[in-house]
């Protein structure tokens, strides 16, 4: 018995540890965000506090603590079968349960000799991450320097940093793929937009014959942007719409606009353009960009430097004007016309003439998940689900709007946004929409209380999405996947 129950206490930790890094992992390995910023914190005391609650007791006053794990792992394992993205086995993980299996056996031995208990399982599971912490501070330094050597050793390298808080991606994939006219390109893959991310990337993937690197940087707290502009130093700099995402890390518009106009502080600096939303006035180096309809609202002195003018946006394509040359692009939807015009403003300073950019712009392809068209099964399929922010998706329902047929939404809502926000969308899908269907429980409530009961349906699970779509579509409706949250949100 006591050798099951000893067999039994290591895989409990381990189990333990598996639910506890799949969390961190998910954000970012930042310990407070699991702790106070989980969209699911009941999940923590499901899966957690509950099972190592009633190992602790149990274990105390009877030899039958493995009754308890035995339970545990099969709740455990129901939960990692409802996930969508489950836990990634990255060297950082790998290390994380190495070094949590060496202390366990260690607390196995301590437990056998009678100093500690069998119900100590929190102690080696935060000493294992306080102590995989530590390794990957003293790796991630490495890696930095590593980096930053590769970087100095490119003299002739132009770096492009882009930010904003949507629309980073497409505004980094729209300029690298205009700059593939005249220079050697690179970005930093799909949404990677950290410092970490960056590293890697510029370690294993940035080829040294690489003229041009366009950089995206992301945050969700103060000095993150600037921790990446130091580190890359970008010549040029693009600041696209700002807006409310991740309002519950930064708390206020004005924190979240301090935070984008770090990438300014670069060493380097040549040329910026930043998007109206940041608020900040024109200098010699630094230049704004905004739509016409704003600018009728504000005094000719606020207005934007460079006014994107006669957007015109179709199932087709989405088409603007721009210092009196007309531009036009297969990409949908009306709010990529800004981030179009960021690219070809930088396009332009980077020696693309009118003709080299409308060539580029022909053969621009939408980024994958972001209004992206798909046309099967004689329905359109518009697949957004890379959108998170109210501007993309209230843009996405304009465009739905265009298609004379039955149209379908499927949507979570928004996430790590206010209410306000997301009965604007609920009242929006009511009027654009056949069916409204919402994917988890995150903002049910709202548009329960905001869509009419017939048209709206709740999908519990993704794993319901196939059996929905045979129910409630059919040939000739419009699909559009608006947004995309994870199970844990």
């Amino acid at each position: 018995m006591i050798l099951l129950n000893s067999l039994f206490y290591i895989l409990f930790i381990l189990a333990m540890g598996y639910y506890f890094i799949t969390n961190l992992q998910w954000y970012s390995y930042k310990l407070n965000r699991v702790l106070f910023h989980h969209t699911k914190i009941w999940w923590h005391f499901v899966y957690f506090l509950l099972p190592f609650s009633l190992y602790a007791f149990v274990s105390a006053v009877s030899a039958y603590g493995f009754m308890v794990v035995i339970a545990s792992l099969g709740l455990l394992y129901l939960w990692y079968k409802g996930l969508d993205k489950p836990l990634v086995f990255t060297g950082r993980v790998k290390r994380f349960f190495a070094v949590l299996m060496l202390i366990s056996i260690f607390n196995m031995m301590l437990v056998l000799s009678g100093v500690m208990t069998y119900y100590a399982v929190l102690i080696p599971l935060f000493l294992a991450y306080f102590i995989s912490m530590f390794i990957e501070k003293m790796l991630f330094h490495g890696f930095k320097v590593k980096a930053e050597e590769k970087i100095e050793s490119m003299d002739d390298l132009i770096v492009v940093g882009i930010t904003a808080s949507y629309g980073k991606t497409s505004i980094k994939n729209y300029i690298e793929h205009l700059l593939k006219a005249k220079y050697r390109t690179h970005s930093t893959p799909r949404s990677v937009n950290t410092l970490g991310g960056v590293m890697k990337d510029v370690n294993d993937d940035l080829p040294d014959d690489t003229e041009v690197y366009v950089v995206e940087m992301g945050a969700r707290g103060e000095g993150d942007i600037a921790e990446i502009t130091t580190f890359v130093n970008p010549h040029y700099v693009v600041v696209g719409k700002i807006g409310p995402a991740h309002i519950e890390y930064f708390r206020t518009m004005e924190n979240i606009r301090n935070t984008k106009m770090e990438i300014v502080q670069t060493a380097r600096l040549k040329e910026a353009w930043i998007h109206e939303s940041a608020r900040v006035k024109p200098e010699a180096h630094i230049h704004t960009f905004g739509s016409k309809e704003s600018m009728d609202i504000r005094t000719k002195e606020a207005a934007p430097e460079f006014v994107i003018e006669d957007v015109e946006a179709t199932l087709d394509s989405t088409s603007f004007t721009l210092g009196g040359v007309r531009y036009s692009a297969s990409i949908l939807g009306a709010f990529n016309a800004m981030n179009l015009v960021a690219a070809v403003l930088v396009a332009k300073e980077l020696g693309l003439n009118d003709e080299q950019i409308q060539e580029g712009l022909s053969t621009l392809k939408a980024v994958d998940h972001r209004l992206q068209r798909i046309d099967a099964g004689g329905k359109v399929i518009l697949d957004d689900s890379y959108n998170g922010n109210i501007d993309g998706m209230m843009a996405s329902f304009d465009l739905a709007t265009t298609y004379e047929g039955r149209k379908v939404v499927i949507t979570p809502g928004l996430v790590e946004v206010d209410d306000e926000l997301n009965i604007q969308v609920a009242q929006r899908a009511n009027e654009v929409f056949d069916v409204v269907v919402v994917t988890g429980d995150l903002n049910y409530v709202i548009f329960k209380d905001h869509v009419e009961a017939e048209k709206l349906v709740k999908l519990a699970t993704k794993g319901e999405m196939e059996s929905m779509l045979i129910e409630q579509t059919r040939v000739g409706d419009l699909i559009l996947f608006a947004n995309d949250a994870p199970s844990f949100v």
